[in-house]
């Protein structure tokens, strides 16, 4: 899969975790304008629809990788397993033979593809080509390829007749870095161009129509923006209805019609462009033998809500072994899913992004007239407070209830109470619709000062803007991190109730190595300037004093972003304190 060899992840800044209240998708990514010079926005609309519809698909990383399964010459080689051969130094001369050794004999294309479908997954991406350069398809450009092997089976054929027959959307992985072939470095790569287009031609000419191309391995330096450019009218030449993602180019929005967010969660989504995460299911992509890091089906299922509810994509990976088995782990997981899916698939399927900032107990999907509360943390008191919306309800009740018999609902003037069950019907997520009047109409609620005391903004309250910085918890992480960009901000929407002078105190943590940033608070036509100071590592946490602030009796917004950018992150924000000054 993809290595990122130029994007610093601050020490101690993992991967999100999606079961706290952080930041939704303010926009919906259909509001993305035309991907193609000259394609109108309903072109590109209708050329869309089905993969912006579809929410979830299977990702396959298959090749010869998946015989040495993670060891080699008895050394367990580190890292994931599709990137064996680089990460365990072996010689093409040495991995090619490996070639004489596939012979899945196990693989069968209708079990593959019911396995995805009975998940509710609506298409499947496979590697018809990984870093490796062998190819699992057949190739009269190549012996390098299944046709070549014991197998002697076109791979790629008989899993794209079985989606055309399955109705699952059949889409194609493939590299564009090359391990194998001699002329993909260096002056010669002119010469691979044209192999690269001629193995792409075979794939969009021999196998019916294809969903998605999705490239990988652009960030070779041999690669240009223009020869993405380039490749992209040539194959859409091809097949005009293609879908193709970002990393057919160098930049992360253009060209291609999607971003794809890897093993991650953009914190707000990617408004107004269209995006999919990738993502494994234990942490390889490749089959590997001894990795047993299996999420959990919970873990799965919130993380496919969690997604949606920002307006993306999930496409989830699996495995499958050198003999053509997809692992048991992985098939009672998603088989798991399948089941959530038929009860709750109407949540999921062809919704939009929740028109909410942030909800402390789940998160939000949206069709036209409905939104669908996903309830990660069933209420203890058996009220959901739906806070800031501003519709009428006309009926509440439960998508697992055959009966939809409609919940009681009540209104006060900054809420909307539930009154549930005293039993979550679903412990993982349970879904309650509510069918509104006219288009979502949100106030996001203000942190209200109590009784003139001080107001904390917590880094899990904070609205945040940008593509990387999110709000983390969990190994001694409380605050908003991943704050890589100096053009990513966050702000909060608070109520001051008695009104004063006020000193502002900010905690955070940073490493000494990354310390120097300058960023600016702003609230009440006020600017607050401050310069991030080192604190021992990016969860030893310290809180200084800033200055002072007069703010009145109002409903406000603070605001907190970076002028620059010294180290690998700005700092992790862990909150911002109000005080009142006697």
């Amino acid at each position: 899969m993809l290595y990122l060899p130029s994007l610093s992840r601050p020490l101690g800044v993992l991967l999100l975790s999606c079961f706290v209240a952080g930041g939704f998708a303010a926009l919906d990514a259909r509001t993305v304008h035309a991907a193609l010079p000259g394609e109108s926005k309903e072109a590109t609309d209708q050329r869309m629809a089905w993969w912006r519809d579809a929410k979830f698909g299977m990702f396959i990383h298959w090749g010869l990788y998946a015989i040495p399964a993670g060891e080699w010459k008895g050394r367990k080689v580190p890292g994931i397993g599709e990137w064996i051969m680089d990460r365990g130094h072996i010689p093409v001369q040495e991995y090619a033979p490996l070639q004489k050794q596939f012979n899945p004999v196990k693989f069968d294309a209708a079990k593959w593809v019911g396995i995805a479908k009975r998940a509710g997954m609506k298409y499947i991406v496979i590697t018809s080509k990984h870093h490796d350069g062998f190819c699992l398809f057949d190739s009269k450009l190549t012996d390098y390829d299944v046709m070549g092997a014991p197998f002697q089976r076109d791979i790629m054929k008989e899993l794209a007749d079985e989606c055309h027959k399955q109705g699952i959307q059949i889409c194609w992985y493939h590299s564009i870095m090359d391990w194998y072939q001699p002329d993909a470095k260096g002056a010669n790569f002119p010469k691979y161009a044209e192999h690269l287009r001629g193995q792409l031609k075979e794939l969009l000419t021999n196998y019916g129509k294809i969903g998605v191309l999705w490239f990988d391995g652009e960030w070779i330096g041999e690669w240009t923006e223009e020869q993405g450019r380039e490749l992209e009218k040539t194959i859409r030449d091809l097949q005009p209805q293609l879908i193709v993602n970002n990393r057919i180019g160098k930049r992360k929005r253009s060209p291609g019609d999607f971003g794809t967010p890897e093993q991650e969660i953009p914190a707000t989504g990617m408004p107004g462009w269209d995006w999919e995460t990738c993502m494994t299911m234990n942490d390889t992509w490749g089959f590997k033998k001894d990795d047993h890091n299996w999420k959990s089906t919970d873990d799965i299922i919130r993380k496919l809500v969690d997604i949606v509810s920002k307006g993306g994509n999930f496409l989830l990976n699996v495995g499958p072994t050198a003999e053509g088995v997809i692992p048991q782990p992985s098939v009672e997981r998603l088989a798991a899913v399948g089941k959530w899916l038929e009860v709750n698939g109407e949540s999921i399927y062809g919704t939009g992004a929740s028109p909410f900032s942030r909800l402390a107990w789940g998160r939000c999907t949206q069709k036209p007239g409905r939104l669908y509360l996903h309830v990660f943390e069933w209420p203890t008191e058996g009220q959901l407070a739906v806070r800031g919306l501003g519709n009428s309800v006309n009926k509440a009740y439960l998508l697992a209830d055959a009966d939809r018999a409609a919940l009681e609902v009540a209104a006060t003037d900054d809420s909307l109470s539930i009154r549930l069950p005293a039993k979550a019907p679903d412990p993982i997520d349970s879904v309650i619709v509510l069918e509104i009047e006219g288009e979502p109409n949100v106030t996001n609620p203000a942190i209200t000062q109590s009784s003139g005391n001080a107001l904390t903004l917590h880094a899990r309250d904070a609205s945040t803007h940008g593509e990387r910085i999110r709000y983390e918890s969990g190994s001694g992480k409380d605050n908003l991190g991943f704050w890589t960009s100096p053009e990513d901000w966050a702000d909060w929407v608070l109520r001051i109730t008695k009104p004063g002078t006020f000193e502002v105190e900010v905690t955070y943590a940073c490493p000494n190595v990354s310390a120097g940033s300058e960023y600016v608070i702003e609230v009440a036509g006020t600017r607050l300037a401050g310069k991030v100071q080192g604190t021992g590592s990016w969860t030893q946490f310290k809180t200084e004093k800033l200055g002072t602030v007069k703010l009145p009796a109002d409903r406000l917004t603070l605001s907190v972003k970076a002028k620059n950018l010294v180290g690998e992150g700005v700092m992790n924000l862990q909150s911002i304190v109000l005080r009142p000054v006697e």
